[in-house]
């Protein structure tokens, strides 16, 4: 786990190389006739959003037909490194989810008088450059102008480290913000109901959060 510079690069740089039979990912992407990198970052945007039944078994996605920012970009992670491809970085990210970058949130935040909350988001980099693959209409834009910070992980730790990572940053952020006055587990608590919000409304193409 390393950090990283938070950056956009100007330049258009697209990962991509042809996939070989060198794991149980690729196989399973080539057994759906996706042969390339760039195909099957396609084909993960078109799924649909969803929580998956097994977050530890990225092959999952392909039976549950559907993933998170979590699953999805872990996914296509593991298949560069079948492939031997490098450069290509699976990054947690924390920013500050608002009214503005998440409206169907905008009703609860008012509730509790919170202008933000810190949120995670998983995501790829690669030379300096955000890949999002979460949703067909997934881009930088929604988030980047809220980075707060980015760390580089391994696709083993979407599930009990992203949880443990964002808990630790939210109670030295609630340490750091006396006029916040909710504990841990009420921010929490706070911040699933803003999943709760964007789940009633059928908002899966704004929806970066999960468990």
């Amino acid at each position: 786990m390393i950090s990283v510079t938070i950056k956009s690069s100007k330049m258009n740089t697209q990962p991509n190389f042809n996939i070989n039979p060198t794991g149980k990912i690729s196989q399973a992407f080539l057994q759906r006739n996706v042969f390339t990198f760039k195909q099957a970052s396609e084909y993960v945007k078109q799924l649909p959003y969803g929580r998956n039944a097994n977050k530890e078994d990225l092959a999952g996605i392909f039976i549950d037909n559907c993933g998170t920012c979590s699953t999805r970009h872990a996914l296509l992670k593991q298949l560069a490194g079948e492939n031997n491809f490098e450069g290509l970085n699976l990054v947690l990210g924390l920013f500050k989810m608002n009214a503005v970058n998440t409206p169907k949130i905008s009703s609860t935040l008012q509730k509790y008088q919170l202008a933000y909350i810190p949120e995670a988001h998983n995501y790829l980099r690669f030379d300096g450059q955000i890949i999002d693959c979460t949703t067909a209409n997934s881009k930088p834009e929604d988030f980047i102008n809220d980075l707060i910070e980015e760390i580089v992980i391994e696709p083993e730790q979407i599930t009990g480290f992203k949880v443990a990572y964002h808990k630790n940053y939210l109670k030295q952020w609630l340490l750091s913000n006396t006029s916040v006055m909710y504990s841990l587990e009420e921010l929490w608590n706070i911040r699933e109901q803003c999943i709760q919000d964007l789940s009633a409304n059928d908002c899966f193409s704004d929806l970066r959060m999960e468990d």
